[in-house]
């Protein structure tokens, strides 16, 4: 999502493609997501698999990790909303909250967590929209588009401001 809103603030409506996008948001996921998976296999899918652990207790295991993770991420006015709509009052432990109370509470703080990055992104790419669009209006030019001026200007902020750096660090760095 924060993908198509930096495509969106920028003004560039397929650069970088969707392939490119969807590979790097994929290829985050896999390194965002490789300790969890790590420890789900090592203490739970490995041992079933040389029949050490029954199917029950890997499948315990194995939920371990990725609750952990989703509970670090989830915000807790959100895990509320959710918790009161299946009509669990009160839970005393995170072991209280199922996990299918857990999962949309996880995707809508996600949610607001990408709406919250578009907004930042935005900003300063609206503000030379804005700026354009007034020196073109003031100089008469209400014919030209002030997207044809303003792409150049917001295409060399992001590169002198390192964007990608800046937007993957900060993307990264939230989950850790």
């Amino acid at each position: 999502m924060v993908f198509g809103f930096l495509r969106q603030a920028i003004g560039t409506q397929q650069m970088p493609p969707n392939q490119v996008l969807i590979g790097l948001a994929l290829f985050l996921t896999f390194f965002i997501m490789y300790p969890v998976w790590n420890e789900a296999n090592v203490n739970s899918i490995q041992p079933y698999l040389r029949d050490e652990i029954s199917l029950k207790t890997a499948l315990d295991r194995v939920q371990k990790p990725i609750r952990e993770f989703m509970f670090r991420q989830t915000r807790e006015a959100d895990l509320k909303l959710f918790t009161n709509m299946a009509g669990i009052t009160n839970p005393n432990t995170k072991d209280d909250i199922p996990t299918f109370v857990l999962i949309p509470a996880y995707m809508i703080s996600e949610l607001k967590t990408a709406f919250e990055i578009g907004f930042v992104l935005y900003i300063p790419f609206l503000i030379i929209d804005m700026v354009v669009a007034s020196v073109l209006l003031s100089m008469g030019m209400m014919m030209l588009p002030p997207v044809l001026i303003s792409l150049p200007f917001k295409l060399l902020l992001f590169v002198l401001v390192d964007g990608w750096h800046l937007l993957i660090g900060s993307l990264v760095k939230s989950f850790f």
